[in-house]
């Protein structure tokens, strides 16, 4: 698969869009969070060396072809987070997105409307069928922003990923998107 263009995608007064050298004060403050560097690429340790990695990162992922990553901006144009929708399945119909947002955003609803406008987007745009969530069980805020954005929670998936160096049991959630989603008409 060829580049993709990240596109910018609005949401009630608040966008998705690429990522911008310009966001380092949200990647600052998410290296400084205890989880977000252990599950994702962002630096553990802060510099603006390493937040122009994550950046340039970001723009790899969308020109290799794995996926669509995404800055969450909000309505007073500060970026508050990532979600990304991942593509290695979507030959099979499903696509699974990932998602943060930093401590100081936490609790205003962001999150979850960023995952559900992306689901939304993924379905219409991309043609998945499904989109799937991987969150660790005793992870409770992810667990509300998936049931908030339309999640159900399928099942406990043991050991499913490496975090942090250690195997980890994992909550599938999924929401079903797009074209199969509908009801055939009578």
């Amino acid at each position: 698969m060829g580049g993709l263009a990240v596109p910018r995608i609005r949401f009630g007064e608040r966008v998705l869009r690429e990522w911008a050298y310009g966001d380092a004060e949200v990647l600052r403050e998410a290296a400084e969070d205890p989880y977000i560097p252990v599950i994702t690429t962002v630096p553990r340790e802060w510099s603006e060396e390493a937040g122009r990695a994550f950046v340039e990162r970001q723009f790899r992922r969308a020109e290799d072809g794995t996926g669509y990553p995404f800055a969450i901006v909000d309505e007073r144009g500060r970026t508050v987070g990532h979600v990304g929708v991942w593509i290695r399945d979507l030959d099979l119909g499903r696509v699974s997105i990932g998602y943060w947002v930093v401590a100081s955003a936490r609790g205003s609803g962001i999150a979850a409307a960023a995952v559900g406008t992306l689901a939304e987007w993924a379905g219409a745009h991309l043609g998945a069928a499904r989109v799937e969530l991987h969150i660790e069980p005793w992870n409770a805020g992810s667990v509300r922003t998936a049931e908030k954005a339309g999640f159900t929670c399928e099942g406990l998936l043991r050991s499913w990923g490496e975090v942090g160096g250690e195997r980890r049991d994992m909550l599938m959630f999924a929401r079903i998107v797009g074209s199969a989603a509908r009801p055939a008409a009578s």
